[in-house]
């Protein structure tokens, strides 16, 4: 609840890139406090990587644990599908299928 919170709040400061390589993937876990934030391409971690130490700052303070990290790294299948965040999203993965099959 607290990684979309603070993505909800990347997005209202005007970061869409960090937001929606926040939602595109959730973090996953390397050990009770380490996490890797899977991103599709190196402009994401290149434009997130100055703003990391924020959201560590925030989660860390949130759930009292300061032994918590998170490390980005390029996805090994940026094509994969991912879980839907909007209408948006859903209707964009359903065109594509439906041209796929019509093919």
């Amino acid at each position: 609840m607290l990684w979309r919170r603070y993505a909800f709040q990347m997005k209202d400061e005007g970061k869409d890139t960090f937001y929606n390589a926040m939602i595109k993937r959730d973090p996953k876990p390397t050990s009770d406090t380490s996490f890797i934030l899977e991103v599709d391409n190196q402009v994401q971690i290149d434009y997130i990587q100055p703003s990391l130490s924020d959201l560590l700052g925030y989660l860390r303070k949130e759930l009292k644990n300061y032994d918590l990290s998170v490390e980005l790294a390029l996805t090994s299948n940026p094509d994969e599908e991912v879980k839907f965040q909007t209408g948006k999203d859903k209707f964009a993965s359903l065109a594509r299928k439906i041209l796929t099959c019509t093919r």
